[in-house]
């Protein structure tokens, strides 16, 4: 009953904010380093993620990140690095009966209308819990491009081989993947261990030049984050790259700028310039990951997603959620409810967010107070465009053509034909189909008409007996979900 009771209560609250946006970034994390794919098997592992998808999909999830690189190896069929042991059980032994998870996934999620980002770590080249490294590894061939921190093996962000290497592995995915994005998490140099030093000596002592210490480590990260970002626009430009980042960038106290927080920094614990990347537009989109709950002494969520909105800059924020979090704590505000329903309100009121992603997609589907009955009802209730990105293509398809209603035996279906283009960048990828009714104003701005985002060129309709007139307008999308002029068709149904 209660359960029952916390679940209207965050329904009518929620229900007061309006119309959700037309385009909205609504995503969620798939990780592999947990280890939930392990010696799972193929067909195991398979019904796993359909179940998953099929309940993001009714969710509103437009995005997909699926770890493929966790540790210097691939959850896909890879030349230049071994199978990974998160995978297979062993690092190096191939999946068996052999299938490639990354392209599954693609067209798994490509048939739900998602985006599918490959999520890799850059740096990292062998977990703790990792006992031994296949001879495939880079590390195997050039173990002195690696340093050991505390157990981790990590690629050297010093050594500029290191940043070819991993940008060549990147753009290999780009080359033979239908992937939408390029995605790294927040591990950049390694989280700090107190009393332990990066022993990063002689990559210094080469390449140091005299600088600091602290500016040699980030000048090394931002020609990483350059070069991946101008390789990646070369090998396929329509493909984002973007970032998770720790949801701290500076505390106040290191710098009067910085957030009203006391907890680890990017740029002064990870050497990662998060701001510098988004001002020298080498992201196309930024996700701290803002996972405390509102109220949280080091760092308050409502003081966190603040800070990231005022700090923004020209490029797309998302906010990184953390489920079971947030349903863990009540709201400050109204402690008869969980923290959601103002988070919420908080990441649609705040200037530069365009959406948020669900850490993590598991998460999600076990619907932890209501969670899930929540986006899908209230914030995630009408269909979501990607939020556009000119800075890649701002340029809008043709609108299609030929639309047509055709009386077949099964019914009136909507038909249409896909418009022409010059390039690649043009080409139609998916239709939006909306309808108003009778005395309703076209209005393409409003998400709730909108019945269907397809890739078909054809929408089978519901007959009503032939007394209702209903307006469709067909508009294309292109890869960056540019959209189109609309063309209209008028029906008796």
């Amino acid at each position: 009953m209660k359960r029952n009771m916390l679940f209207l209560l965050l329904l009518v609250a929620a229900t007061v904010m309006g119309e959700n946006p037309k385009r909205e970034f609504r995503g969620a994390w798939i990780q592999a380093v947990n280890g939930q794919f392990q010696n799972v098997g193929r067909d195991r592992i398979q019904a796993m993620l359909t179940s998953q998808l099929d309940d993001l999909q009714k969710d509103g999830i437009n995005a997909i990140f699926f770890q493929v690189r966790v540790e210097g190896d691939a959850l896909y069929q890879s030349q230049l690095e071994p199978w990974s042991r998160y995978l297979t059980g062993q690092q190096g032994l191939p999946p068996d009966p052999y299938w490639d998870p990354l392209e599954w996934m693609v067209e798994q999620c490509h048939a739900r209308g998602m985006e599918l980002h490959a999520w890799i770590n850059p740096y990292r080249a062998k977990t703790k819990s990792t006992t031994a490294l296949a001879t495939t590894h880079e590390y195997s061939r050039h173990p002195e491009r690696f340093f050991n921190y505390d157990g981790l093996f990590l690629f050297d962000p010093g050594i500029p081989e290191n940043r070819d290497y991993i940008c060549q592995v990147t753009c290999d995915i780009v080359r033979r993947y239908d992937v939408d994005g390029i995605h790294v998490d927040d591990y950049f140099y390694p989280y700090p261990v107190a009393g332990v030093a990066i022993p990063d000596d002689a990559s210094y002592n080469i390449y140091g030049g005299g600088m600091n210490r602290g500016d040699w480590r980030r000048q090394n990260v931002n020609k990483f984050m350059q070069q991946m970002c101008q390789q990646i626009r070369q090998t396929k430009p329509w493909v984002k790259f973007g970032v998770s980042p720790f949801g701290i960038y500076r505390n106040q106290r290191t710098d009067p700028n910085g957030s009203p927080t006391t907890g680890l920094q990017n740029y002064d614990d990870l050497y990662a310039d998060v701001l510098e990347w988004v001002r020298q537009g080498w992201v196309d989109y930024n996700i701290p990951q803002i996972y405390w709950e509102i109220g949280n002494k080091a760092a308050d969520y409502d003081a966190c997603i603040r800070w990231w909105s005022a700090n923004a800059g020209q490029r797309p924020l998302f906010i990184g959620q953390d489920v079971n979090r947030t349903v863990k704590y009540p709201d400050p505000y109204d402690p008869n409810q969980h923290q959601m329903n103002r988070k919420y309100q908080l990441q649609r009121a705040l200037p530069g967010i365009y959406g948020s992603c669900q850490w993590y997609a598991a998460a999600v589907c076990e619907n932890p107070g209501n969670y899930q009955d929540v986006l899908r009802q209230v914030y995630h209730s009408t269909p979501a465009l990607q939020p556009a990105m000119p800075w890649i293509d701002g340029k809008a398809p043709g609108k299609p053509r030929k639309a047509a209603i055709v009386w077949t035996d099964d019914g009136p279906v909507l038909f249409w034909s896909s418009p022409k283009a010059k390039s690649v960048m043009d080409e139609a990828q998916q239709y939006v189909v909306y309808r108003f009714g009778p005395g309703e104003k076209v209005n393409l701005d409003d998400a709730s008409h909108i019945i269907s985002i397809t890739k078909s060129t054809m929408l089978p309709l519901s007959y009503q007996g032939g007394n209702t007139k209903y307006t469709y307008v067909v508009t294309a999308l292109d890869r960056l979900q540019n959209e189109s002029k609309a063309v209209k068709k008028k029906v008796k149904l």
